[in-house]
């Protein structure tokens, strides 16, 4: 008898950051994600525009490891992944020192966290150089950064590089700026995380998207399934809901299906609308 085919994993972006204000209101993001009947939750563990090294209180960390009393701490635990997203700020493709430094500092830090209440993995956008600076020197930061990183140990957790919406000098806006990327990090396993709004605003075919980061980078590790409010190719990063924004609800499902790996939704909304789009993408996708 052949089995059932696997039920796709579809988690939400909770916020804010979890050390901020209401960052752990209701029991947290297990308990927010499991109102919504979502199998996964994403969050930032701060405020996504500081430079702070995380610092989860033990009842914060015991509320997203399992090891809290009640129906918010192991119950939830199991069976919700997580995902957490590394600040904005980070860019370690800068060729200013005094970005770029912080930036790995950082960066190693929030992985460190993320290992330590069992993150699957962390989403990094691929960041920029300065106007005037030759993008092949970002890519070989990135480089730099794994690097050194190997030196002791590694990342804690995988990296997941996210495509982005804007940006002449962004490091993983377009398909060939992803492949020199991918030449320098390649190697060190880097994982990618692709958005379909900023695919979209960036001009690219969502059609052959999925094939297409595969045909350059060999994985796609998780779907940031995102609704645009703006036209194709418009260069700018404004969410919508699943179901109403400029790229057509049933393009999206099937950059889901192809892609047959976690998904989050990062679309506005309260916690009904995002249960219901969660029902609605499990449907289509079974």
């Amino acid at each position: 008898m052949t089995s059932p085919p696997a039920r796709a994993l579809i988690g939400v972006h909770v916020g804010p950051g979890l050390t901020q204000d209401g960052g752990m209101d209701g029991g947290g993001p297990l308990a927010r994600a499991a109102e919504m009947d979502a199998d996964g939750v994403q969050f930032f563990l701060g405020d996504p525009q500081g430079w702070k090294a995380p610092g989860l209180t033990p009842d914060q960390q015991a509320l997203l490891t399992g090891d809290a009393a009640g129906d918010a701490g192991g119950d939830a635990a199991g069976d919700i992944a997580l995902f957490v997203h590394a600040p904005y700020v980070l860019n370690v493709a800068s060729t200013n020192n005094r970005i770029r430094i912080p930036s790995r500092k950082l960066l190693g830090q929030h992985a460190k966290t993320s290992a330590e209440i069992g993150a699957r993995g962390m989403v990094v956008h691929g960041g920029h150089v300065l106007g005037d600076d030759d993008p092949a020197a970002g890519a070989d930061n990135w480089r730099k950064t794994f690097s050194r990183q190997a030196e002791t140990g590694g990342f804690a957790v995988p990296l997941l590089i996210e495509n982005t919406a804007g940006g002449g000098n962004a490091m993983a806006r377009d398909l060939d700026a992803i492949a020199r990327l991918w030449e320098a990090v390649g190697e060190f396993g880097a994982g990618f995380v692709l958005d379909t709004c900023h695919a979209w605003a960036a001009g690219w075919d969502l059609a052959t998207a999925v094939d297409d980061v595969r045909a350059i980078t060999g994985r796609v590790d998780l779907v940031h399934l995102n609704n645009s409010r703006d036209p194709h190719g418009s260069s700018r990063d404004r969410h919508a809901p699943l179901s109403e924004g400029q790229i057509p609800t049933g393009l999206l499902v099937e950059v889901a299906r192809a892609a047959g790996c976690p998904v989050v939704l990062e679309t506005p909304g309260d916690a009904p609308a995002h249960a219901e789009e969660i029902a609605l993408l499990r449907t289509a996708l079974a």
